[in-house]
């Protein structure tokens, strides 16, 4: 047994060590919620520091509401965001990453980096195969 499996198991008796390939392990629904388009959004957008709900949705361009409000509520049941409710009137919510949640966000932002940074070899990809199956 590899040690990686071990620690796994001491940590969460009666549970295999996590491989997201294995199709009911919790690790592949935590990558689901941090890679999906909204997930990443949100993340980045927090790396940056605190902000509204409104400044969330002005910032990550054509989110909804509904799915922010749906991705941020995920994102902070996982651990990664903090949602803070000021006790003031009219309501002020402030979302901030959590120390978890700017680990990943780091990692997911270098991953949004390296896509921006080859959307022309995709594109070029894209179009010799549109070719061939023309």
């Amino acid at each position: 047994m590899d040690v990686r499996e071990e620690g796994c198991r001491e940590r969460h008796p009666g549970l295999a060590a996590p491989d997201v390939n294995a199709a009911n392990c919790p690790s592949r629904q935590l990558l689901e919620h941090i890679t999906s388009r909204w997930g990443i959004l949100a993340l980045a957008a927090l790396l940056d520091g605190s902000h509204r709900f409104g400044e969330l949705r002005r910032r990550i361009g054509g989110v909804s509401e509904k799915m922010l409000a749906q991705t941020l509520q995920t994102l902070e049941r996982d651990g990664f965001v903090h949602r803070h409710a000021h006790p003031v009137i009219p309501p002020r919510v402030d979302y901030t990453l959590t120390p978890l949640g700017e680990r990943a966000a780091r990692q997911v932002w270098s991953l949004a980096r390296w896509v921006e940074g080859h959307v022309g070899e995709v594109a070029a990809a894209q179009e010799r195969y549109d070719a061939r199956r023309a």
